[in-house]
């Protein structure tokens, strides 16, 4: 296969939906009940198949291995899916930040690395 195969692309797509619930929750090693409560906590959105059944990015299993790292050590779901949230906002925030500062100095727009977090997408 070659790179400019539309397949390639999807793959190396992060928010490409690729995983049905089952294989995500294997590769997370959790529930299908687990990836249905943050669903509808509202921190993954999945989108659906033809047939109605739940599909998962790779970005959404990130988001949910958090989700499941704060879970294992005690906090509620519903507090761990604003934990979150609120990481991914702080990032957003602070990426923005060094955004303004790279424009207000004059420095190149790429300069500078940002860590992976939730997100609104």
């Amino acid at each position: 296969m070659t790179s400019d195969n539309p397949l390639n692309d999807r793959l190396d797509d992060d928010d490409y939906p690729a995983y049905t619930m089952g294989r995500a929750a294997e590769m997370l090693g959790t529930t299908p009940a687990f990836l249905r409560a943050i669903g509808e906590a509202r921190l993954i959105t999945p989108l659906r198949s033809e047939g109605g059944h739940r599909r998962y990015s790779r970005y959404q299993l990130r988001i949910a291995a958090r989700a499941r790292e704060l879970v294992d050590k005690g906090t509620p779901i519903e507090a761990a899916c604003r934990i979150v949230i609120l990481e991914d906002q702080l990032e957003e925030a602070q990426r923005i930040n060094a955004e303004y500062r790279r424009a207000a100095s004059g420095s190149p727009a790429g300069s500078s690395s940002s860590g992976s977090g939730a997100s609104s997408r």
